[in-house]
């Protein structure tokens, strides 16, 4: 008697207990996700006031688009330059099978280069 007594509770208080912690998980999983999108929404502030900045789209238009104010001469620089010790060759380009469909081709410089 007392065994079909906690037998029925447990049946009774069973369900309405498993749905009220899988609320509470659902309940936490939105709260972190809150959470991450207001740390989002303050990142993207921060930047929106950056580029509220004059000085800073000048900079990044510069660093960026390349442009220069009236006036100014932009230099840009190529690596052109072997320095002592350094080894410029490129074997890859030599060990690229000849007569072959491009895509072959292209096929073996990413193999070629993935194995140095």
């Amino acid at each position: 008697m007392v065994a079909s007594f906690f037998f029925g509770a447990i049946i009774l208080i069973g369900s309405p207990l498993q749905k009220y912690f899988a609320q509470r998980a659902q309940i936490n999983a939105l709260q972190t996700q809150v959470d991450s999108s207001r740390k989002a929404l303050e990142e993207a502030r921060k930047e929106l006031e950056l580029w509220n900045d004059p000085n800073y789209i000048k900079s990044q238009a510069r660093a960026r688009l390349h442009y220069v104010l009236p006036g100014e001469r932009q230099y840009i620089l190529t690596n052109d330059i072997t320095l002592e010790g350094e080894d410029n060759s490129n074997d890859v380009a030599t060990n690229v099978p000849t007569g072959v469909p491009w895509y072959t081709r292209l096929i073996a410089t990413v193999t070629e280069a993935g194995i140095k």
